[in-house]
């Protein structure tokens, strides 16, 4: 199948939720983040600010003891989750049974930005979706989405509520392929690893690809290269989650997630320069960007 073009007609055509004027934040859904370590604990703001700049009603962080005070008066709009952490600063196995109660109360989750890959981490991230149910909206993201190579039937389970985010490294640690396989056909591996996981796949990269596990399949060629910064993945992950929040469907989430954070960066580009911006500036044009579409 041919994919369609991710733009601004698509988007009018699939347009997000309607928030009602006299909507509370209740009604426009809960995030939660999970991620960061001792060490990286920054990953986390840009995350979650970015889920309510798309718009989210409630925002709760879960990081390590040690850099939760920090980060919640950094993003005082949030809640934070204090967890335990190992001897090199990660985020502990046992973290799952503390978050059981948040995992059962959110509408989405990102789960992955900050954290190292490791055994550890593939622990954690097989724990947190066993203990997460449908309708939940989870975004594995960073070192828990290449966690998910061992976790296929799991992340099935979840009848297509996971979204994948790789660039093309991970997609390779995720597939098995050689980078250059991935990028001789980018729409065919991530539509083959969509439909194998039954999972939304964003695959970034300066031509991303969105595919659903029913084939359908969406080209965006709106980036830049100053999109390739670090935390840039962190942002892109955060409005993903922040749009399932508020009752986009995963495909729609990750579509407009994709044209928002290009589009975004396109807007950077324009303004300060081709590169040298910061992924923390992208998150003030969110909300205005999300009536682009719309405005004829």
């Amino acid at each position: 199948m041919m994919p369609e073009t991710l733009d601004t007609a698509w988007l009018k055509a699939n347009p997000l939720p309607v928030v009602d004027s006299d909507s509370d934040k209740n009604a426009r859904g809960r995030v939660l983040v999970v991620g960061g370590a001792e060490f990286v604990p920054g990953a986390l703001r840009l995350t979650g600010e970015a889920a309510l700049r798309a718009g989210a009603g409630k925002l709760q962080m879960a990081t390590v003891r040690s850099a939760a005070m920090s980060l919640g008066v950094l993003v005082p709009e949030a809640a934070m989750i204090a967890l335990p952490a190992q001897e090199d600063g990660e985020i502990a196995v046992g973290a799952a049974a503390v978050l059981k109660p948040q995992l059962a109360r959110c509408d989405s989750l990102v789960l992955g930005p900050g954290m190292n890959v490791s055994a550890g981490t593939d622990q954690l991230v097989a724990d947190i979706l066993a203990a997460t149910e449908p309708p939940v909206t989870i975004i594995l993201d960073a070192a828990a989405m290449t966690s998910a190579r061992d976790l296929r039937s799991t992340i099935a389970a979840h009848e297509g509520h996971i979204i994948l985010t790789p660039h093309h490294g991970e997609m390779a640690i995720l597939t098995g392929k050689s980078a250059e396989a991935i990028t001789a056909d980018p729409v065919g591996v991530a539509s083959q690893v969509a439909q194998d996981f039954q999972a939304v796949v964003i695959l970034k990269g300066d031509r991303s690809v969105i595919a659903a596990p029913d084939g359908a399949c969406l080209l965006h060629e709106g980036g830049c290269v100053g999109l390739a910064t670090g935390g840039s993945g962190d942002v892109l992950a955060g409005i993903a989650g922040g749009l399932a929040a508020r009752g986009a469907d995963p495909f729609r989430a990750a579509a407009w997630a994709s044209w928002l954070h290009g589009r975004a960066g396109r807007e950077l580009a324009r303004t300060m320069g081709p590169i040298g911006f910061l992924a923390r500036e992208l998150l003030l044009l969110i909300p205005r960007l999300l009536e682009e579409p719309g405005s004829s």
